[in-house]
């Protein structure tokens, strides 16, 4: 932990922003309480907005800790921060040596009984057959001692080190950053005050900051106050605690303490150490040792005392109980190692170590395999599964989309990524043209930033890369673009609405809405579509019908469907909520996303061992019928059904066709939690989910197993499994 630094002020404050002290009310000067490190940290802890208003709002505290809310932290200035505010690590217990491992190895039972039986045949064999004749039987009974503490204490010390190694995996996580005027990912534990950390769905806070910009910015502190109502955070509410989660929105947040000055880190401080637990299948098998054992004592003090009794009877009956000699000695010593052999016989011991040890190589192999195992006992539950319930993007498919075709102004073309933008040009008039471009880089959550190279690298989610890369083969400059217009208002993109909205000021003075998103959901609010001119004209039936023809078709070509609308609206508008309706109908994306290879044979190897696999996806039903197909996960006889239909179904309906579902396309997050649940509870399948998105984290959470793919995969989805 940090310990509060009351150090003064430098006569000039260098670029690293040392840390200044300042009062209990928060103004400069000498300090008398806290550094300004912890000052700061408080402020946000404690959501105390007088105190951040002294401190002069965010703006202030950027001044203060010497950052451009712009530019961001300079490289050169994060070893300076992080010597005067900390490194953005929390403090773990120390890891237990090999020898610690020996010891406890030594405290079991049977082998305390082992030891006493070792030293008292030594001292009895030393006595009676003298040297070295006598220390054989018990230096055998030491050595076998000594192998099984050392297999034991090897096992468990590497299993150790294996789980410290996949948390170092698992806390890879990486986030983006505005650092030396443009965005960038750093690792999150390099974060340092200062920074300017950018923030969208499924992201978790990586610190303690407080809100710069963003729009519908929904975060859930659940896991730090119990509250399950999400938290609208905005300019004037604006404290952001490491550990929260957003759940909707997007935004920018400076960030104002890190490591153990965070509320996060205070909590895990004050966590107790927990125990390692036992898989269910070493508790069940330590269970029948532990039996096995008592009957073996019984049986063995039974046995010495008949053994003992009938030697002293015969002691007594041939009037001798009054002599003894070293020969009745050694009789009654070969009557208590009788009783141990009894014991050691008894107990399985090597039985758990022969667990732990395929367990441990179980998991050596899957993560061989890249799978990161973070619980030991997931290596015997996935042996047992019976249901895979499978999520379709990021985890059947690559999770690298690209445009694959574009429908329009009546006309569909496949794209080539060497075409450039000249072919189409030639297809559309220039208005068209123009349009679509606007609806590309206006109306989007990705970002084209230039590396250290020069390069431009494209940041967001795969879905938004591709339609923003479309542009930029089309020849469009996405900067050009986004300098023309001014941004009004954004309504992010989120599983339930399945739409992205923006409100823009156009450079003649105008306003223009843009709408992207579930091509049914989109086609919905349009009645209007581009003409060969570039105009808006009015949608008729037949025009429509030949609009979701061109849908159906792209989702049968397993292709991801999405449509582009615009609206211009009137000058008057207040500007409070982006309109549900009267669009202009731009084009139809079609993106692919391939599946990945190896998913076909696995799915047979499944199928073949008895493993029913489904797939849930919240993509378009003729899309999931289609990838699902390729796959072999949608076999004849095979159900496939849309989210609001299964939510809608009773129990008894579903009873009866939950054994059916191959495919649940267009499901919500809880419809996949409903699904596994009734698997469960109705089947008492043993389910395993796999995932990579925020919308599939309920389900991971509720399934026996959940497996993440940690690679494309959200915090949220990692932190539940």
């Amino acid at each position: 932990m940090f310990k509060r630094q009351h150090s003064a002020p430098s006569e000039e404050q260098g670029a690293g922003g040392s840390p200044e002290q300042v009062r209990e009310d928060g103004s400069q000067g000498e300090a008398r309480e806290e550094s300004f490190p912890d000052a700061l940290a408080s402020v946000v802890g404690t959501h105390d907005i007088k105190k951040l208003e002294i401190l002069g709002g965010v703006e202030g505290v950027a001044t203060k800790v010497n950052v451009s809310l712009n530019e961001g932290v300079k490289s050169e200035d994060i070893p300076d921060r992080q010597n005067n505010y900390g490194s953005n690590k929390y403090t773990e217990k120390p890891s237990r040596s090999f020898w610690m491992f020996v010891w406890d190895a030594l405290q079991d039972i049977t082998l305390i009984i082992l030891m006493v039986c070792a030293v008292v045949s030594i001292g009895v064999g030393l006595a009676t057959e003298g040297w070295p004749k006598g220390l054989y039987d018990g230096l055998g009974i030491l050595l076998s001692i000594f192998l099984v503490v050392i297999v034991t204490a090897v096992s468990d010390y590497k299993q150790s080190l294996q789980f410290k190694d996949l948390d170092k995996e698992k806390k890879k996580i990486m986030i983006q950053v505005t650092r030396d005027g443009y965005r960038q990912k750093v690792p999150i534990y390099d974060l340092v005050v200062g920074d300017v950390v950018h923030l969208s769905i499924g992201d978790q806070v990586p610190a303690d900051g407080v809100f710069i910009s963003g729009y519908s910015l929904l975060i859930d502190e659940s896991s730090l106050s119990g509250e399950s109502e999400p938290v609208n955070v905005y300019k004037e509410k604006p404290f952001l605690l490491a550990g929260a989660k957003v759940q909707d929105g997007s935004g920018k947040m400076l960030v104002t303490a890190v490591g153990m000055r965070t509320e996060w880190g205070k909590l895990m401080e004050t966590l107790s150490e927990a125990g390692e637990d036992e898989t269910p299948l070493q508790a069940k098998l330590n269970g029948v040792a532990t039996l096995i054992g008592k009957i073996g004592l019984g049986f063995a003090v039974l046995t010495f005392l008949v053994l003992t009794g009938r030697f002293l009877l015969k002691k007594v009956l041939h009037n001798d109980f009054t002599h003894w000699s070293s020969s009745d000695a050694l009789e009654l010593l070969d009557y208590f190692a009788i009783a141990v052999t009894i014991i050691v016989v008894a107990v399985p011991e090597g039985l758990p170590l022969a667990v732990t040890l395929s367990l441990a190589f179980a998991m050596q192999k899957l993560m061989n395999e890249k799978a990161l195992v973070r619980h030991l006992a997931a290596c015997e539950t996935m042996g047992s599964a019976t249901c895979i319930c499978s999520d379709k993007t990021g985890t059947l498919t690559t999770n690298h989309m690209v445009v694959d075709k574009i429908w329009i102004c009546g006309k569909e073309k496949e794209v080539e990524a060497s075409e450039g933008g000249a072919i189409l040009y030639s297809a559309i008039s220039e208005k068209a043209f123009t349009i679509l471009l606007q609806a590309i880089f206006q109306n989007t959550s990705s970002e084209v930033v230039k590396d250290k190279d020069g390069k431009n690298t494209i940041l967001g989610t795969p879905t938004e890369s591709a339609i923003l890369e479309y542009g930029l083969l089309l020849g469009g400059d996405y900067n050009a673009q986004r300098r023309e217009c001014k941004i009004l208002k954004v309504e992010p993109f989120n599983s339930v609405k399945k739409k992205m909205s923006v409100l823009v000021a156009l450079p003649d003075g105008g306003l223009r809405a843009f709408c992207k998103g579930a091509s049914e959901i989109v086609l919905g609010m349009c009645d209007k579509i581009v003409d060969s001119d570039g105009e808006p004209a009015h949608m008729s039936e037949e025009q429509a019908r030949e609009v979701i023809d061109v849908i159906n078709s792209f989702a049968c070509d397993a292709l991801r469907t999405l449509c582009l609308a615009f609206k211009d609206i009137d000058d008057a508008f207040n500007g409070n909520n982006i309109p549900d309706g009267g669009y202009t109908l731009v084009a139809v994306v079609g993106i692919k996303d391939p599946v990945r290879k190896g998913v076909k044979k696995a799915v047979q190897i499944c199928l073949a061992a008895g493993i029913t696999v489904r797939m849930v996806t919240g993509d378009n039903i003729n899309t999931a019928k289609a990838i699902a197909k390729e796959c072999g996960i949608l076999t004849e006889g095979g159900l496939a059904i849309e989210g609001a239909d299964f939510r809608n179904k009773s129990p008894e309906e579903m009873k009866d066709i939950i054994p059916r579902i191959q495919v649940m396309a267009r499901s919500l997050p809880l419809d996949k939690h409903k699904l596994v649940t009734n698997l469960r509870s109705m089947f008492h399948e043993v389910v395993a989910v796999t995932g990579d998105g925020t919308n599939d984290a309920p389900a991971l959470k509720e399934s026996d197993i959940g497996l993440a793919m940690g690679i494309a995969g959200t915090e949220v989805c990692l932190s539940v499994c």
